[in-house]
């Protein structure tokens, strides 16, 4: 595995190593003072994923849309970082939205917040976290009722109907079966 290392730019006060190759779970938050997203935001938020990935290589292995934050599980393929991968998505969907929504200015919060993944527990928790978001957060009570997420891709939806219903598909990867093995 090889790891692409350096310091934040002075934009940010946190020194977040930019790094590649490795699998991140994701939360990007809506500014407080922004309405909520809606299924329109959703789904050109579906279209800047697809946009960012053609043009900077990451596999997208897990992710949820909600009212005012997403989810994801990414993996970064050198020389994308993940900061180069989430600030795509991020400016891409900015525009997208803005555009639709007739407004201007920032959407998400500066920041967001990353964790790296190091087992296949790790990571196997957190696609559940992303799965179950929409059921804690009171919107559906089934992970299959919100179509927001990929849960229904992990749940045998094949990759045509789950680009059918959201535009968005996730790249399938094989995880050890020991759930102790480091990723």
């Amino acid at each position: 595995m090889i790891l692409a290392v350096s310091c934040s730019s002075a934009v940010s006060k946190l020194r977040r190593p930019f790094l590649s190759n490795r699998y991140f779970f994701i939360t990007v938050r809506l500014l407080k003072r922004r309405a909520k997203l809606i299924e329109t935001d959703f789904t050109l938020l579906a279209r800047a994923f697809n946009a960012a990935r053609a043009l900077h290589e990451f596999y997208l292995t897990a992710w949820v849309f909600l009212p005012d934050h997403w989810h994801c599980i990414c993996a970064p393929v050198y020389p994308t970082t993940i900061s180069l991968a989430i600030k795509s998505v991020k400016q891409s969907s900015i525009s997208a939205i803005n555009r639709g929504r007739g407004a201007e200015g920032e959407l998400w919060q500066p920041r967001f917040f990353d964790r790296a993944l190091r087992t296949v527990q790790e990571y196997s928790d957190k696609v559940e976290y992303i799965h179950l978001n929409p059921v804690k957060a009171g919107l559906v009570r089934w992970p299959q009722g919100w179509r927001w997420s990929s849960f229904n891709e992990y749940s045998g939806v094949s990759a045509d109907e789950q680009k059918r219903r959201c535009g968005l598909i996730i790249d399938r990867v094989r995880m050890p079966s020991d759930p102790r093995t480091r990723i």
